[in-house]
Order: structure tokens, then sequence, then C-alpha cells
């Protein structure tokens, strides 16, 4: 009973499903991590947004910028002009991988049932 407790006393946020929520929820950040795993190989920006479309640019700064926050994305500039940027997972990246293919699974199996 105590696992209820949580949501009795407003306490979700301070649980680990609420903390991973947090860093895949939003709309393009599951596809941006995809995107870069099954790729393996860092990605520039473009080719991202080419995969990713209909993305827009700034939808897709604001979701490698906090992909890069939650450390789950490695920013690489290469000193150089024109400038080259490349995006990979980190670790902790790659290790959502799985989670995330849970997820999938689920979702495969039960997207045609009816609740």
């Amino acid at each position: 009973m105590a696992d209820i407790d949580y949501i009795k006393e407003n306490r979700l946020e301070d649980t680990g499903f609420a903390h991973t929520i947090q860093l895949i929820g939003g709309k393009y950040k599951m596809q941006t991590l995809y995107a870069l795993r099954l790729n393996h190989t860092p990605l520039r920006y473009n080719a991202l947004k080419r995969l990713l479309t209909p993305i827009s640019f700034k939808m897709l700064t604001n979701t490698l910028q906090e992909l890069e926050v939650a450390g789950l994305v490695y920013r690489e500039v290469f000193p150089q002009v024109p400038p080259k940027v490349e995006y990979s997972l980190t670790s902790l990246g790659e290790s959502l991988i799985p989670v995330m293919d849970e997820i999938c699974t689920w979702g495969e199996q039960h997207q045609h049932s009816n609740g």
C-alpha cells in the first residue's frame, strides 16, 4: 500500500517513473533517441532533421538541448569552417534503449485492443 501513498500525497514526482518520463517524455525525444541509436554512427543536425520530418528546426534544437542536458545525448563540435556538429547517444542514453523497446513492444501487442 506504500506505493499508492506517493499518489495520495502528491509525491509521484519523487519516483523513478516520473524521472524516466521527464527524460523521454515529449513529442520527439524517443524518436530522436531511436534515430541516433539505429544509425550506429553520430548524426549531424540536418541528417536528424530529415529523419524526424515533420519536426521543426526549433523543436529539434530544443529536443537536442534537453537530451544533452539530461546526459542522454552527446554533442560534439568540430573546430572548422563551416561549423560541424555531430550528435550521438551517451552510455546513459544507450541504457534507455531497452526500456523504450519494451514500451514499443507493449504498444504493438496492445494497439488493437479496446482498453
